[in-house]
């Protein structure tokens, strides 16, 4: 495909994903169906060009004058994608694919004739609306920058499984080490309409050695400070990414109990340990009572809680834009029961850990600080303190707004969003 069937392709899954509400990646994989002629690289270009819009939709829809689909791939093109006016004109003649040549408005629009400063704040963060005042509170002067860095293409982190391999004893090709965990390696983000490497094909992936894990994830998993021989619960276990992590800082020795009320996103968690060697890893099926034998015997219980995924927007942009209030506070709701239940399974003298992929106070600081007030067994401790334990003093360092618990943004760490507390149960 040329470059104008591109452009237009997005435009059409834009909006599929605009219009009709489509998640993006079904909106993609439908487009891929029905136009099966498209090679691999032409969708990887129309991919990088939906997602880059989506990143940057209201800030893009401001320099454009313009929130059509159409408008929204034209400025992802030129403002994210790198490619010049003179390309597009240059390459779009007589090309039947593109639909209408480019406008004398159009052309002006993508030289910049409309200059983002003098957009509102919510604007050039990229950040809804009716979502911004929670950004300042959070951020404050840095409320801009936070959220314009959440419009960037992410990179590809993988971690080292240390129960079967050491990072310097691998050679991954193009893979840098992560900047603070010191078992990750990154492939940083691509450029252009270029794509990561397909690393669920290489062999020290397929055999254990390496696994797909965003260092921000890698890192809140290393503050659990799991040690060999510890009885671990992973309440909110998912897929399992960070119960294999835990397994990995253990040497494989202790227990890791991986637990989720959705049995479906469990599923994965079996094929990932046998592949990974994470024998302690021991999977428990829901409904919640199968849980009973663990209650106040884990020395350390970890809650990656249910949230909004505002610090996975740079993967996932078209959630930004279906965030409603009412999804939030259903969020809220899930994030108090979570950590009522969690809490009972930690032993005296045992550690409680709260973690989302959120950069929303609501969401973080509000909720430790309102469990700390229903439960007086529990004492918040400082998680800056582990952080130069586990990582030193020479590293990017996260938020924190009371000196206590971690925020880690794109912006601070080069990580995805990610929030931090550790509690201590009184003995």
């Amino acid at each position: 495909m040329r470059l104008g069937g591109r452009i237009q392709a997005a435009a059409e899954v834009l909006e599929d994903v605009t219009e009709r509400r489509t998640p993006v990646t079904m909106a993609l994989r439908d487009w891929g169906k029905a136009h099966r002629f498209a090679g691999s690289k032409d969708r990887s270009a129309i991919g990088n060009i939906v997602l880059d819009a989506l990143r940057r939709k209201s800030s893009i829809a401001f320099r454009m004058n313009d929130d059509s689909p159409r408008s929204l791939a034209l400025g992802a093109t030129v403002f994210s994608g790198g490619v010049s006016v003179e390309d597009i004109l240059e390459q779009t003649k007589d090309d039947v694919h593109f639909g209408a040549p480019l406008t004398e408005d159009q052309i002006a629009k993508l030289k910049g004739q409309i200059d983002l400063k003098t957009a509102p704040e919510w604007v050039r963060a990229d950040v809804p609306d009716w979502l911004w005042p929670a950004f300042e509170t959070n951020f404050d002067e840095e409320a801009v920058i936070e959220g314009a860095s959440l419009t960037n293409r992410a990179p590809l982190d993988i971690r080292v499984n240390a129960i079967k391999a050491k990072r310097d004893g691998l050679d991954v090709e193009k893979a840098v080490p992560t900047e603070i965990s010191p078992i990750g390696m990154r492939f940083e983000p691509v450029t252009g309409f270029g794509r990561h490497p397909n690393i669920q094909s290489d062999p020290d992936f397929l055999t254990g050695k390496l696994e797909i894990q965003d260092e921000g994830s890698q890192i809140v998993s290393l503050l659990v400070a799991a040690k060999p021989g510890e009885k671990i619960l992973d309440y909110c276990a998912g897929g399992g990414g960070k119960s294999l992590a835990l397994a990995s800082d253990m040497n494989n020795e202790g227990a890791v109990h991986a637990f989720d009320i959705d049995k479906r996103r469990l599923a994965p968690t079996y094929e990932r340990a046998a592949r990974a060697g994470a024998t302690i890893i021991k999977v428990v099926q829901p409904p919640a009572k199968s849980l009973n034998n663990l209650r106040g015997a884990m020395d350390r219980v970890l809650v990656d809680a249910p949230c909004t995924g505002v610090g996975t927007w740079r993967r996932k942009p078209d959630t930004k834009w279906r965030l409603t209030e009412d999804a939030l506070g259903r969020r809220m709701q899930e994030q108090v029961k979570v950590l009522d239940e969690a809490k009972h399974f930690v032993k005296p003298g045992g550690y409680l850990f709260y973690v989302t992929c959120s950069m929303l106070a609501a969401e973080n600081e509000a909720q430790v600080y309102a469990f700390l007030e229903r439960d007086a067994d529990f004492t918040l401790l400082s998680a800056g303190e582990v952080w130069e334990d586990r990582f030193g003093i020479d590293v990017p360092k996260p938020w924190s707004a009371d000196g206590c618990t971690l925020t880690l943004t794109p912006a601070s760490t080069n990580t995805d969003g990610f929030f931090f507390a550790v509690m201590e149960k009184k003995t």
